[in-house]
């Protein structure tokens, strides 16, 4: 996270992050046990930026960009899938035959989800609001991301005001379960 960056630089970031735990992941075998540590990793920081988006970035686009109701829509129709993803793939062991398929339909999504953002919903989000509120929205994405859920929860409220009420609770019994299993949080 870069922080005192605004919206659009803050999940940028989470975006390179995630590039380099797919770059990662596939750069080992996968009887590796680290496999597994570094899905976990992933599935935690994909399911913390999507909350975080959904609570503060996804209104802002329905409100202010041409069809932003559209727009936030298809975003979270994308991260709806990457979710399912991310369940199917929670009690797999990496050497099952299922993770590495589920992973790479999991890198599938993913990576389309990033080109759409970057390529098409940032910059119109820059050329919609001001600086001051880009840096704003970036404030309020990282202390979402500090209290959000760990593990996929497709099923978890996509907007606010649902949102902001039950995704920090949710997030605090993750990160219970995290510490207590060992599990990257």
């Amino acid at each position: 996270m870069i922080h005192g960056s605004t919206v659009i630089g803050e999940i940028q970031a989470d975006h390179r992050e995630t590039e380099r735990l797919f770059a990662r992941l596939e750069a080992r075998p996968v009887q590796d046990l680290q496999c597994r540590v570094l899905a976990d990793e992933l599935t935690a920081l994909l399911v913390r930026t999507a909350v975080a988006e959904e609570t503060h970035l996804y209104p802002v686009v329905r409100e202010r960009l041409r069809n932003g109701r559209e727009l936030a829509a298809q975003e979270i129709a994308a991260q709806t899938r990457i979710e399912m993803i991310l369940k199917e793939m929670e009690d797999l062991e990496s050497e099952d035959p299922r993770f590495t398929e589920r992973l790479s339909d999991l890198k599938a999504e993913v990576l389309a989800h990033i080109r759409d953002e970057e390529l098409r919903l940032f910059p119109e989000l820059s050329h919609t609001c001001s600086a001051q509120e880009l840096q704003l929205m970036g404030q309020h994405v990282r202390h979402t991301m500090e209290t959000a859920p760990t593990r996929p929860h497709p099923s978890l409220p996509t907007s606010p005001p649902a949102i902001k009420i039950v995704a920090p609770g949710v997030g605090m019994v993750d990160r219970l379960r995290d510490t207590l299993s060992g599990r990257p949080h």
